[in-house]
């Protein structure tokens, strides 16, 4: 299944909408500090504002789907599996790993909070899994990550990307991962990408009995806004 086409026939919004919105004010306050004081120091500012909403942008809008069509691809799906996105959003790992599940399905649950990602609709989403022609393999469902309303030990693989650590708490996050665990049948994988928090995953599925427990950086692809906040995965196996 290596060669999905990462072409994309939907649209996933931009992820952590208040993030970019405020690089944008950012850059209008600095122009209007400039015209103001007639100095051109703010036009430093303004332009590593700006740099820093384009690297933004870039990984929203492309940089995480090649880079997750890259980690899918590694993961070497049969494609008859049962996968769970948690934190599904509108899609853009949900769907992805969907058109590489010809005779499996995929299911996503998701808070549907828009502060997370703009447009973040359960409406949307589907409409999304409609434009990608994965609909009839597709699942969605509204949960708290913490909480998730799914079986024990009922898929083979847990994605999850840029969502866990919009779990509030420590004791929660560590819930939410004991839950990712739980929902996995022996022998399944969990594959979590996020910005913070990557090493409490990596500590709680240890001691949640998790084997080859690893941790890598996913590259500039996936920085939001520069180095200083890049995206972690986290990937284990259950025994």
């Amino acid at each position: 299944m290596a060669g999905v086409s990462v072409r994309r026939a939907a649209s996933y919004g931009i992820d952590a909408p208040v993030v970019f919105a405020g690089f944008g004010f950012g850059v209008l306050s600095c122009l209007l500090t400039m015209a103001i004081t007639d100095s051109p120091a703010p036009l430093v500012g303004a332009g590593l504002l700006a740099l820093f909403a384009a690297v933004h942008l870039h990984a929203t809008v492309r940089g995480k789907f090649v880079v997750w069509d890259e980690v899918l691809a590694g993961l070497r799906l049969r494609g008859d599996e049962d996968v769970v996105d948690l934190g599904c959003g509108r899609g853009a790992v949900l769907l992805a790993a969907a058109k590489r599940l010809p005779c499996g399905g995929a299911v996503g649950v998701d808070p549907w909070r828009s502060v997370d990602q703009s447009g973040n609709d359960i409406a949307v989403t589907q409409e999304n899994a409609v434009a990608e022609g994965v609909a009839d393999r597709v699942q969605l469902r509204t949960g708290d990550l913490a909480g998730l309303p799914l079986l024990d030990e009922s898929f083979d693989l847990v994605l999850s990307s840029l969502a866990i650590h919009t779990v509030p708490g420590a004791d929660a996050r560590t819930l939410a991962i004991r839950e990712a665990v739980r929902v996995l049948r022996s022998g399944g994988r969990i594959v979590l990408a996020d910005i913070a928090h990557t090493r409490q995953y990596a500590a709680a599925l240890t001691e949640l009995g998790m084997t080859d427990v690893r941790r890598r950086g996913l590259g500039w692809r996936m920085w939001w806004s520069g180095p200083w906040v890049p995206t972690t995965l986290v990937t284990a196996r259950k025994p």
